[in-house]
This record gives structure tokens, C-alpha cells and sequence, in this order.
């Protein structure tokens, strides 16, 4: 088992190595999935599927997927569209297949040898629930009010430079 989570953390250690470092936010953000599901993995190897279950569908799906969105949204014009295409050229896909691939025939061997049902302790939903409401439950309250923060800032930051012409009622 050890074998597998010494491959998952390198593809994980290369893929974070190179978010920090590409100069694209879409190469980023390819590259920031790879990194994710290589910690999905990981979590599988040591008994939490649920994690890397949450972990594949909130953070490598939904939340890469709003990010993509919102950067292609953004359109600036002709130059953006032009900078679109190089992003989603083929060669930006070559090093995040690779690695995805590395990571699929990981897991592949992982479930085929059954190497992760030795000593690990199974996690499911109901600890998680019964954990995050019970012991750590002030934790939990603690984060939902950074991120409420995050989202008050977030939404002062965005706001127009003069609110009140945007008020009903204001001539």
C-alpha cells in the first residue's frame, strides 16, 4: 500500500508544483484537479472514501468547474479569444493526462490487488457527521464564519464604486 501513496503524493507533489508555477490560470486549474484527485486517492488508500468521494465532486468538480467557467466567461475581447485557444490547445493537456493517467492505472492497480483492505478502519458518512457535530462542532461554526467573511468581503470588493446610483429611487 505504501507504493501506491508514495506515487500518489509525487503526481500530487508535481501537479501542486505546477499551480504555483504556470503562467495560465486554465493550465493552473488543470493541474490543480490532478492535484485533487491524487489526494482522492490517497484518502482512499487510508480508509476514507467518503473524503475522496466528497473530495472528487465538491472540490475537482464543482468548484474547478465554476472557477473554468467564470475565467472563460470573462471574455475581453479578440486578444482573450486568441489566449482561449492557446489554453485549450493540445499540448496544455499532455502533462495533466499523463499524470491523470498515472493516477487511473493507480487506482486501477489499487482496486484489482486489494491492497488497501489490510489494517485501515473504514470512515463513512455517519463518523464524519457525528465528528464535525459533535467534537469538533466549534471548528466547524469557526469556519462558517471565516467563510462568511470571505463572502461579505468578497462582495464589498465587487460592488460598484458608487452605490447609491445604483439604488431605485436615486436621480
Amino acid at each position: 500500500m505504501s507504493i501506491f501513496f508514495y506515487f500518489s503524493a509525487a503526481i500530487a507533489l508535481i501537479a501542486t508544483l505546477f499551480v504555483i508555477t504556470a503562467r495560465n490560470a486554465v493550465h493552473a486549474l488543470l493541474y490543480l484537479i490532478v492535484s485533487l484527485l491524487a489526494i482522492a486517492l490517497i484518502f482512499v488508500l487510508y480508509g476514507a472514501p467518503f473524503a475522496a468521494a466528497l473530495e472528487v465532486i465538491v472540490y475537482a468538480g464543482a468548484i474547478m468547474v465554476l472557477i473554468l467557467f467564470v475565467i472563460m466567461m470573462m471574455n475581453q475581447g479578440d486578444a482573450s479569444v486568441e489566449q482561449e485557444r492557446q489554453w485549450l490547445a493540445p499540448a496544455a493537456w499532455i502533462g495533466p493526462g499523463l499524470l491523470s493517467a498515472i493516477l487511473l492505472l493507480l487506482f486501477l492497480l489499487l482496486i484489482g490487488t486489494g491492497a488497501h483492505s489490510g489494517d485501515v478502519h473504514y470512515v463513512g458518512p455517519r463518523q464524519v457527521g457525528a465528528a464535525l457535530f459533535g467534537h469538533y462542532l466549534l471548528a466547524v461554526e469557526l469556519a462558517s464564519m471565516v467563510l462568511l467573511a470571505g463572502l461579505v468581503g468578497a462582495f464589498h470588493l465587487a460592488r460598484r464604486d458608487n452605490p447609491e446610483a445604483e439604488r431605485p429611487g436615486h436621480d
